[in-house]
């Protein structure tokens, strides 16, 4: 589904980005770890367009995007959830599941498989986002990604400062995303355990490059946790 090959970025003098290469493939959820600073926040803005690459390829299925904008980007199917979750604090619920759906065709409404996956939203469609819990708000960030009906969701920390319980409501969600077989996710986190818990495949990232990647299911075998350690 998305393939990213030598993709370099420079802040001023600075190599952000170093030959980051991997894949994503349909159906599975990759996951992106590394510790803070290392260049994933960077990674995802060069992958949606909000950060121009300075050299190096982004495919999405079989087209290079490296050049389009954002917008386009979510045209194609591109889904994003970025750190922190950027709803709009003074729109009702509904309105920001709304704006995932510029996208579509007028009088498009919001896909009941959202409510199936997250009940909560349904019940709170007519508060503010702003008045909504941390954890309520990460369900109503996806959820707007998912009114796109994506072929890639890039999804960056949604454990942050999330309650436990509804982390297990975003792992369930995932899981079922990616078992229809048709979604690609590329899960950006620091939480070991919730990561491996999802991984398909993995990709770590230290001082901007790809230092090991591989097949979730060896992340213990291949020593992966203590990439992360500080």
């Amino acid at each position: 589904m998305l393939s990213v090959a030598h993709l370099n970025q420079y802040y001023g003098g600075s190599h952000i980005l170093r030959d980051v290469t991997f894949d994503v493939p349909t159906g599975k959820c990759t996951t992106l770890l590394g510790r803070n600073g290392v260049g994933k926040t960077t990674l995802l803005k060069c992958l949606m367009g909000l950060l121009a690459a300075r050299s190096g390829e982004v495919r999405f299925g079989n087209a290079n995007i490296a050049a389009l904008p954002p917008y386009a980007r979510a045209s194609l199917g591109i889904g994003y959830v970025p750190q922190g979750r950027d709803i709009f604090p003074r729109l009702t619920v509904a309105e920001n599941l709304q704006m995932g759906l510029a996208t579509h065709k007028r009088g498009a409404g919001i896909p009941q498989f959202i409510f199936e996956m997250f009940p909560v939203l349904k019940d709170m469609l007519g508060r503010r986002g702003g008045d909504l819990s941390g954890g309520q708000q990460q369900q109503l960030a996806i959820g707007r990604a998912l009114t796109l009906r994506p072929k890639l969701l890039i999804l960056d920390e949604p454990t942050e400062g999330i309650q436990p319980s509804i982390i297990k409501d975003i792992e369930r969600a995932i899981r079922k995303l990616t078992s229809g077989g048709e979604m690609a996710i590329l899960l950006v986190e620091q939480y070991y355990d919730f990561a491996k818990s999802l991984a398909d495949h993995y990709v770590v990232m230290a001082r901007g490059e790809v230092v090991a990647q591989g097949d979730g299911a060896n992340m213990d075998n291949d020593n992966v946790r203590a990439l992360l350690a500080v």
